[in-house]
């Protein structure tokens, strides 16, 4: 290259530019992550249950990182983590790093319950399912757990109950 063209190249346009973050669609895990935070700051007397209930109707209905941040921000911890940067891999799988997820507390008591003989195991069924449509929803980990809680507490009743009538 010639010491015009290395000048022009440096002068390219760079292509769009990535939107402002107040104009980033939010995710569930972020509307859920807000109503958290306002989950505490009820349970620390900062907020009142109307409050609380107004603005948790308002973090549901939120679209984007502004809508979401007006919400909580007037309470500690309140706004939403940033959204991830659009370059942002690993060099060597191309893929962006996983982000930390918590693991579903009714997947874990499902599968608990299920390993507990008798009534436990009916309640596994229930906490187990709805296990599964909370992890949907919110995007936590917990859907092998759950889903073995259901398996095992399943067939555990289904040998009982051929145990009884045979």
């Amino acid at each position: 290259m010639t010491a015009p063209d290395i000048s022009q190249a440096e002068l390219a346009d760079p292509g769009p530019a990535s939107p402002p973050v107040s104009r980033v669609r939010a995710s569930d895990a972020d509307r859920e992550h807000i109503i958290g935070v306002l989950r505490e700051a009820f349970a620390e007397g900062r907020l009142t249950a109307e409050e609380h209930i107004a603005r948790v109707e308002q973090a549901y209905a939120a679209r984007t990182y502004a809508e979401l941040a007006t919400v909580s921000a007037d309470l500690p911890a309140g706004s939403p983590a940033s959204p991830p940067a659009p370059g942002r891999s690993t060099p060597a799988t191309g893929l962006a790093p996983a982000t930390h997820r918590r693991t579903n507390s009714l997947a874990v008591a499902a599968l608990v319950c299920s390993l507990i003989p008798g009534l436990p195991q009916l309640a596994a069924i229930a906490l187990g399912i709805g296990a599964l449509w909370q992890v949907r929803r919110t995007g936590e980990r917990g859907t092998a757990l759950a889903a073995a809680g259901l398996v095992i507490a399943t067939l555990a009743l289904l040998l009982t109950a051929l145990l009884v009538l045979y």
